[in-house]
């Protein structure tokens, strides 16, 4: 007995000889000023030997920004399942004589996030495969799959146009927004893709060249406006009513393949008599990447609605997907009630969670659900290589061995996820910082300092 009490303290004094030098380093990162006016929660754990290494006012409440989208696409992946398609389909009515159609054509929309101008051709092949050159009757666009709330819970009216506000329909495409080309040297400006949806006006004056959309008069009147220079200019802007921006690109994408529609685009819930032409089919597994390393909010926002439709069926609604991940947070051993979710992608300042559930859903993942983590794990940027942290660690041991979610809003960042230290441990990692004022670079430089910091230590 005397000799087992010998091993256990040996084993105590080991794993606090082990851990000490780490929080010294940690706690000196913490105590830089800036973090004399910035909240930060931190939870560390070491998951090859299951024991937390570092925790510090983990179950304070704070915004998850894109963290966010941890919880939307764990959700996606626990109950959707990485084989879930996400359906865009197309049917007809009326029947066929020559060349014409005489009848409707509808596009039933399912959410999907990514579908773009490229996906419509296999429609159009649908359609002429009919023999038809002509359709007499109208376009419609079903789009009851969801509600009728075009952006989620606590967005701000002044992020419009920002292509980061997508509007929120059944039917989407090329992320709901237009790209805005401009070129000062010539005074000229394209758009992309180039469509009769949008109306694009050039106002000259004194001030430095901006680019717009006439959000303030719900209009998707695109304005570039400011002095000329020699200089060219991007920018991506969301767009009013994507459905009809779906439909209106696809009656100019069959007339630009000879197949004329006489009649005019409309909404209208798909009829009984109808026939199936299409199936276009996307796969979650095909999405989570680019909701995740990308950041796109569109997707996560329409994820959250695939769950809510899967188990509360049509219309689907943020709230019953957020029921969904409450079920998630209840499996992993917390309690829903103590967080307000509102949203899928983290846009909304309304949301609370803390470094202790990202932390411990980051931990069920590879400790209970090993498959499925090895997709996360893939799906979140990686340091110094690619998607929002293409950028950062680039000259550090933490470069390549991280792969963790960032989330930046107005006074918040954070970031969340995996890292290799350099002994072959497994780290899931939270940190949270809220309430600073101005550039999120200081915060960004001493996230990564921490990252840098476990990877070398261990």
């Amino acid at each position: 007995m005397d000799m087992l009490k010998k091993i256990i303290f040996a084993l105590l004094l080991i794993s606090a000889t082990f851990s000490q030098p780490l929080k010294l380093k940690l706690d000196s990162v913490l105590k830089d000023k800036f973090f004399e006016r910035c909240l930060v929660a931190i939870q560390i754990e070491d998951l090859t030997t299951n024991r937390t290494l570092y925790k510090k006012n983990e179950k304070f409440l704070l915004r998850p920004a894109s963290n966010m989208k941890i919880l939307t696409s764990s959700a996606g992946l626990l109950y959707l399942g990485s084989d879930y398609e996400f359906k865009t389909e197309l049917y007809y009515d009326g029947y066929v004589s020559n060349d014409s159609l005489y009848g409707n054509v509808y596009v039933v929309g399912g959410c999907d996030p990514d579908f773009d101008t490229q996906d419509l051709y296999p429609f159009v092949e649908a359609i002429r495969s009919l023999n038809v050159s002509v359709i007499t009757g109208n376009l419609y666009g079903d789009i009851s799959f969801k509600d009728s709330l075009y952006w989620g819970k606590g967005w701000m009216w002044d992020d419009d146009p920002s292509s980061d506000a997508p509007y929120l329909s059944a039917l989407n495409i090329n992320d709901n927004c237009v790209e805005v080309f401009y070129d000062g040297e010539n005074n000229k400006t394209e758009i992309s893709p180039r469509t009769k949806y949008v109306n694009v006006y050039r106002i000259n004056d004194v001030d430095d060249l901006v680019i717009d959309r006439n959000w303030f008069e719900r209009k998707n009147d695109i304005i570039v406006k400011g002095r000329q220079d020699e200089k060219k200019y991007y920018s991506k802007v969301n767009i009013l009513q994507p459905e009809n921006y779906f439909l209106t690109i696809f009656t100019e994408v069959l007339d630009s393949n000879q197949i004329k529609i006489v009649g005019d685009i409309g909404i209208k819930n798909l009829p009984i008599d109808v026939k199936l032409l299409c199936s276009f089919r996307r796969k979650y597994i095909d999405i989570i990447d680019n909701l995740n390393k990308t950041s796109d909010n569109l997707s996560a926002e329409l994820t959250l609605l695939a769950l809510a439709e899967k188990f509360y069926g049509k219309p689907a609604t943020a709230k019953n997907g957020i029921n969904v991940i409450e079920k998630m947070i209840e499996l992993i051993g917390l309690n829903p009630s103590d967080y307000r979710i509102v949203d899928g992608s983290g846009v909304s300042h309304y949301n609370l969670i803390s470094a202790e559930l990202l932390a411990a859903l980051l931990k069920y993942f590879y400790t209970v659900n090993p498959d499925l983590y090895i997709v996360l794990y893939n799906s979140f940027p990686i340091g110094g290589v690619d998607g929002t942290l293409e950028y950062r660690m680039k000259n550090s041991l933490a470069g390549k061995n991280v792969h963790a979610k960032t989330g930046t809003l107005t006074g918040v960042s954070t970031l969340s996820g995996y890292l290799m230290t350099k002994k072959n441990h497994t780290i899931a990692f939270s940190i949270m910082m809220q309430n600073y004022v101005g550039s999120s670079t200081k915060a960004k430089e001493l996230q990564d300092e921490i990252c840098r910091i476990l990877v070398e230590q261990y």
